[in-house]
């Protein structure tokens, strides 16, 4: 059969949008949105860091650093035990963002690959413990820690944050590890390899992404975290950086100029480690949700 000259394609006529082509109004709305939204979550941090360089007098002032000063910063480093905080988070941080990537990434790959009794309820347990308020688990926990003689001690908190992150990664992993073919495992067996020797030489190069979205989050978790850090420390020099912030600002002091100035300087190790990981997380999170 021919095609008849007439037999075109008309333009669409004039006024007319494409489906999915939003209109001027609906357009700028969404520009002006998310505008909005930019400055509300841009301003805390940068009103955070413009007070950390002001003298202590003018920290609630609402005008810009007129007497511009490292006072604040040169004070939290000399004369406090900030050092010795920054010291004992590193410690702490860095074993359970180690222990947490291990943990979560080796029981994501046996519930992925292994079908065991009991399978199916030890992921619903995982699941179920994320469920509880910090509130709630702080006395069992310190009482627990307590019987253990792990109070004020660096695993204490160590087991802690693992009990907190590693639920939620594992079940990360898991599904990160259900989108890696099977057939990988297979040729691992086929050249002698136990399965630990396939995970760790064959399948766990492969999740690069979901280890980078694991050890983030155990990071942040770690590092960002204050009511178990507060509850089961004491004294100043087993403090961490987040129990340490609260000896600025309590009902004895009020010394906001090196609270803020703490608090900017806790935030560049967090800065670094997610402009590191960044550009695996996407695909991280995106893969994790999805079966292969």
């Amino acid at each position: 059969m021919t095609r008849k000259h007439n037999d075109r394609v008309r333009p669409a006529p004039a006024g007319t949008r494409k489906r999915n082509q939003r209109s001027r109004p609906a357009s700028m709305g969404l520009h002006v949105a998310l505008i909005i939204a930019a400055v509300v979550a841009v301003f805390p941090p940068l009103w955070l860091l413009i007070t950390s360089f002001k003298p202590r007098n003018d920290a609630f002032s609402t005008g810009v650093v007129t007497h511009f000063t490292f006072a604040n910063y040169t004070h939290v480093l000399a004369d406090t035990e900030f050092l010795t905080w920054f010291k004992n988070s590193v410690v702490v941080v860095g074993l359970t963002t180690v222990l947490g990537v291990f943990i979560a990434a080796t029981t994501g790959y046996a519930v992925s690959r292994f079908r065991f009794p009991g399978m199916r309820p030890l992921m619903w347990l995982l699941l179920i413990t994320q469920m509880f308020p910090v509130a709630v688990l702080i006395v069992p926990l310190y009482n627990l820690l307590a019987s253990l003689g792990l109070l004020n001690q660096p695993a204490g908190l160590v087991i802690t944050y693992l009990t907190i992150a590693v639920p939620f990664c594992a079940w990360m992993m898991k599904g990160y590890f259900d989108t890696i073919p099977v057939e990988i495992d297979e040729s691992g067996r086929v050249d002698g390899l136990n399965p630990f020797g396939t995970f760790w030489r064959l399948v766990l190069p492969l999740a690069r992404p979901g280890l980078a979205v694991t050890g983030f989050y155990t990071f942040v978790t770690a590092w960002a975290e204050v009511a178990y850090a507060s509850a089961f420390m004491t004294g100043e020099e087993n403090l961490t950086l987040a129990g340490g912030l609260q000896t600025f600002v309590n009902q004895y002091t009020n010394d906001w100029g090196s609270m803020t100035a703490a608090a900017v300087i806790i935030a560049v190790p967090a800065a670094l480690v997610f402009a590191c990981a960044q550009r695996h997380l996407v695909a991280g999170l995106t893969a994790g949700t999805t079966k292969g």
